[in-house]
């Protein structure tokens, strides 16, 4: 069925941006600063293989370079939550570690000086317990931030030194090793949480490592509840008005404590897979991981201020952030020159994104009212 030439014009003028004004399309400049996350991890990659041919880009290499990536993403896609509503959570590196203790000290064995004995718990218990202990940190950031008012930054700065004191009580200090267990205490396995491979290693040659497919499990369930249930868009909404959220219904209050209470979980799983991975726990582990972890967040977008930022912004951080810092340890930079070169990119970063938003914000060009449109064909 063909178009009548005041069909068409109907059908152009519906089309046409109301106010007069002509949609402005993005320059190549701007869609190379949107993609800037995703470039800058191709270019370390070109980069560091030119380098390191032999030793960068081989299966094995990239094997354990992304196994260290999703260390830093489990935590920073936890983060993300946070900073979706404005927050900041500065205590996730702390929980790591009293995670870690927690479930060192309890294979190591409990012992009950009220009844002389010392009780192994099942690995079960070993993780569900470590797991409430990092969930129980993140709850209390989030009341700290609901119920008494304390800004997220003092509040998740004080709980910081809480959980890596509490860590150091409880190990008195130390570290617990030898996490492997024994079968007849009946609390083995704990290793294969951080060193199990699927599929084996016999079946293709190269074992994928439990941790990134932790990684990748995390990742789908953050998508999916950022971008298919309400709680999602409910974060995206605090973060953007948290006074117009609350007007319109939005449990305010509720979402931020949740927020804290699933990156405290994030932090307790990357605790415990740590821990297997070394078969040991010591209370100073975790140290600078929320750094990291802000890092992977801001290099993939996110806004600081809240109600910007994506789960595959953030992924592509974190492997930014993990592929630099293990280029340059196997090219042999120095690790004072590491920091330097990581703080740079992280400005780096700020700076671009903040370009990007003042391109969005500036308006397009009006259509010039004493051009008039020409007759559309028949």
């Amino acid at each position: 069925m063909s178009l009548t030439i005041n069909d068409k014009a109907a059908a152009a003028t519906a089309a046409e941006p109301a106010g007069g004004r002509a949609r402005r399309r993005p320059n190549l400049g701007e869609l190379l600063i949107e993609g800037r996350s995703l470039i800058a991890l191709v270019l370390i990659i070109v980069l560091f293989t030119a380098l390191a041919p032999d030793q960068y880009l081989t299966v094995d290499s990239l094997i354990v370079m992304t196994r260290h990536v999703a260390i830093n993403a489990i935590i920073a896609l936890g983060m993300l939550l946070v900073i979706l509503t404005g927050g900041i959570d500065l205590s996730v590196g702390s929980t790591v570690g009293l995670s870690g203790v927690v479930a060192g000290g309890l294979l190591q064995g409990l012992h009950l000086s009220w009844a002389d004995v010392t009780v192994y718990p099942a690995l079960w218990v070993v993780i569900v317990v470590a797991i409430a202990i990092g969930t129980l940190v993140g709850w209390c950031n989030g009341v700290l931030v609901t119920r008494f008012k304390v800004a997220p930054f003092v509040a998740t700065l004080g709980m910081m030194y809480v959980a890596r004191g509490a860590a150091m009580l409880l190990s008195d200090g130390k570290t617990f090793s030898q996490l492997a267990g024994q079968p007849e205490l009946g609390n083995q396995g704990f290793r294969g949480i951080g060193l199990g491979e699927f599929p084996p290693k016999e079946w293709l040659g190269h074992g994928i490592p439990t941790g990134i497919w932790v990684m990748v499990a995390v990742g789908l369930i953050a998508y999916v509840l950022l971008g298919r249930t309400p709680f999602g868009r409910w974060l995206y909404a605090v973060g953007g008005n948290a006074r117009a959220a609350e007007l319109s219904g939005v449990p305010v209050k509720k979402v931020e404590t949740r927020v804290y209470v699933l990156c405290g979980f994030a932090s307790a799983v990357v605790g415990l897979i740590i821990a297997s991975e070394l078969s040991a726990a010591a209370p100073q582990t975790g140290e600078s991981y929320e750094l990291n972890a802000i890092a992977a967040v801001v290099i993939g977008g996110a806004a600081l201020s809240g109600g910007r930022g994506t789960v595959r912004g953030t992924l592509i951080g974190a492997f930014v952030i993990g592929f630099l810092s293990d280029g340059l340890v196997i090219v042999g930079v120095s690790e004072f020159w590491q920091r330097v070169i990581k703080g740079l990119v992280i400005i780096a970063a700020v700076a671009l994104d903040q370009l990007q938003q003042g391109l969005k914000r500036r308006p397009a060009a009006p259509a010039d009212p004493g051009k008039r449109p020409s007759a559309p064909e028949a």
